[in-house]
């Protein structure tokens, strides 16, 4: 394959959230409550809840940083890229990696609305309506075609849950984020049918994908406490294997049979492994009793599961094992792991290393994603003006040079207000 005809929709990138996104979209009696960016004792952009702080605002947004200056250390918004938080900018930089459409996750909110969710009431509920109206609106809309509307939801009441997905829904929606092991947070497992039951129909009845991001779970890894960050994030894809297991093992595939669920930023190397140990356990350890429906843990991980990678390339080589039509690409943007503005060559490398005819290629850089989304890719562009080439061209002029923090705040002084 032509790296200028292929065609990139990445299902997991992140949105630094803009200052004035609560601007007008909050009930008048609870505007004042709204979360809002104050700056701390120590000069640092925080984003505050109700007098909570919810976490430091671009944690990792380090996109075109000199990788010398990559690290946890709080970061302002005048610091970082204007891309990660103006939606104009993003477009500009998805043009010049070539990426068509991108599916973002929240970043002060959490990724499963945890930083929201310690307050547990009707504010929050209108918070969380304000956030994803926002980003369905105004994120996702101004640029139609570009963005894949991934929403938040109220997850310690599955009523209000399953309302928020039936609204989202309706105004275009094809993705929610939550939590990918909800007991670590103190609420029901994904054991418990009784509890999830009802926001797993709904989100089967509006075909819907239930997108589990690592990061909730690091909770389940009792790590030794001197050990290093990278202890954490090497062990990160882990967590979906164990978030994997309790949907796979507990009722919710069997009794879901539509359910959809992406393991975001998981990898895909630990997954042949997985379900060679599934299969060989359910043959095996037979006085169990475990009903797949006649089929194998495999077939049925399968007919459920969308698994998603930014760059795996020894796993590509035995994809077939993983299930073709499973995998999907990421570029994690403006995270430390982001492939911009490289991601064609990179990805196309990987593929083409691993023998990936044009078929395979399609199926992982755009298909599979657009499928288990229901997202037509073309339905705003045409196919012809979809592809790496022809997006980049747009993006022709566009500076893409590495620039450091103090540069940025020395050119953007106005704090994206």
């Amino acid at each position: 394959m032509n790296i200028d005809d292929m065609i990139l929709v990445s299902i997991d990138d992140h949105v630094v959230e803009p200052l004035d996104m609560f601007r007008g979209r909050v009930p008048e009696k609870w505007a004042d409550l709204a979360p809002k960016v104050i700056i701390d004792d120590n000069g640092v952009d925080r984003w505050v809840y109700r007098g909570r702080p919810t976490g430091v605002a671009g944690l990792n947004a380090v996109v075109s940083w000199p990788a010398e200056e990559w690290g946890r250390d709080p970061a302002g918004y005048a610091e970082m890229r204007p891309a990660v938080y103006d939606v104009h900018d993003r477009i500009r930089d998805m043009n010049a990696n070539g990426i068509l459409s991108s599916m973002c996750f929240p970043t002060f909110a959490g990724f499963s609305a945890g930083h929201l969710s310690h307050f547990k009431d009707e504010i929050t509920v209108a918070i969380i309506q304000a956030y994803n109206d926002w980003h369905i609106e105004d994120w996702c809309g101004a640029y139609p075609g570009r963005f894949i509307a991934n929403c938040i939801l109220p997850l310690w009441d599955p009523q209000l849950a399953v309302a928020e997905i039936q609204r989202v829904a309706d105004k275009g929606a094809r993705a929610v984020t939550m939590a990918e092991l909800p007991h670590i947070d103190g609420l029901p497992s994904y054991h418990d049918i009784e509890y999830w039951g009802p926001v797993f129909q709904a989100l089967s009845d509006r075909d819907m994908v239930m997108n589990l991001h690592i990061g909730q779970g690091f909770g389940v890894l009792r790590l030794a406490p001197d050990a290093p960050i990278d202890n954490l994030m090497v062990l990160a894809p882990s967590i979906s294997q164990v978030a994997a297991q309790d949907l796979l093992w507990g009722p919710a595939f069997r009794t879901y049979p539509k359910l959809k669920v992406a393991l975001s930023e998981g990898g895909i190397g630990w997954i042949p492994f997985f379900l060679d140990r599934s299969d060989r356990h359910y043959t095996n350890q037979r006085w169990l009793r475990r009903d797949f429906g006649g089929k194998l843990p495999s077939e049925v991980f399968r007919e459920h599961v969308i698994a998603c990678y930014v760059t795996d390339p020894t796993a590509l080589t035995y994809r077939d094992k993983i299930g073709i039509d499973n995998i999907a690409w990421e570029c994690d943007y403006p995270h430390s792991d982001s492939l911009w503005p490289d991601a064609p060559e990179v990805v196309l490398r990987e593929l083409q290393a691993a023998d990936a005819g044009d078929a395979d290629i399609d199926k992982i850089t755009w298909q599979n994603a657009c499928r288990a989304l229901n997202w037509d890719p073309f339905a705003h562009i045409a196919k012809e003006q979809a592809t790496v080439g022809a997006l980049r061209a747009l993006a022709a002029g566009w500076d893409i040079s590495t620039k450091s923090r103090a540069e940025y705040a020395a050119a953007y002084p106005h704090r994206a207000e």
